[in-house]
């Protein structure tokens, strides 16, 4: 697919994505406390931390699954606070799940297909074709027919990949996209989010393979009970004592710098 295709314009702030000190509480539990965090247009930002951090129900805040007791979320500078799912996906915001949201019934095809008919219900676009070349971007094309319940959970999260991408978005959401995928798939996926983020498009990635994050992510946010306990570069994140001491010394591992 050519980069006319797949590209999308840049948003008019850097911040394609700003979450500005939201918190919730489920019942006297606080999930998330004042977490703040910016992705800027063209980068991959991390996302990282414990289990029970609190991850997933920033993505939910971000996505409109879940409404935020304080703090507000604005994409391209509007706030979206009040917004449900479908109008946030209408203004460019695409996220896959921890858990797998696809038709196990329907073929990889299909799937990204049903993505290509929400988005583009009243233009021209040959969606036949395009599923195609998603699917090939993404590396799965040559099980293209195959009903997605029967395909390996890695194979299955690349399809999830392709029908995010469907709707051109300008901000994406991953959710544990490596789950699943050994390590040469989960180093091909990290050179497509790459070449994802060059396009223009911004991606927040959560995602437990902390060595893949601190390789291809600008900027890593680190999560831990609800609360930012750090943030910077892979190199700030390496060496932060109290990251550290959160990943009991996971990080201590050699560095490597960015795909190319």
């Amino acid at each position: 697919m050519s980069s006319a295709e797949l590209a999308v314009a840049q948003p008019e702030s850097e911040d394609a994505l700003e979450v500005n000190s939201v918190s919730v509480r489920f019942g006297g539990v606080a999930a998330l406390s004042n977490v703040s965090l910016r992705v800027h247009a063209g980068v991959v930002t991390g996302l990282i931390g414990p289990n029970g951090a609190g991850k997933t129900t920033l993505f939910n805040v971000v996505s409109g699954l879940q409404r935020p007791n304080h703090g507000e979320v604005y994409i391209d500078g509007r706030d979206v606070t009040r917004l449900g799912p479908h109008r946030r996906a209408r203004l460019g915001l695409a996220r896959t799940f921890q858990r797998l949201e696809l038709f196990g019934t329907l073929s990889a095809l299909d799937n990204v297909r049903v993505g290509l008919e929400a988005r583009h219900r009243e233009s021209d676009v040959d969606e036949l074709d395009t599923a195609e070349k998603l699917l090939e971007r993404v590396g799965v094309h040559a099980r293209r027919d195959t009903q997605v319940g029967s395909l390996p959970t890695g194979t299955a999260r690349l399809v999830e990949l392709a029908r995010a991408l469907s709707i051109s978005p300008k901000v994406l959401l991953l959710d544990e996209p490596c789950s699943g995928l050994d390590d040469s798939e989960s180093e091909a996926l990290g050179a497509l989010l790459r070449g994802l983020a060059q396009e223009g498009r911004s991606i927040l990635l959560v995602e437990h393979d902390t060595d893949l994050v601190l390789k291809i992510c600008d900027h890593i946010y680190v999560l831990d009970f609800g609360e930012i306990i750090a943030s910077g570069s892979p190199e700030v994140i390496r060496a932060d004592p109290a990251v550290q001491a959160a990943y009991l010394g996971h990080l201590d591992a050699p560095e490597t710098g960015p795909l190319s």
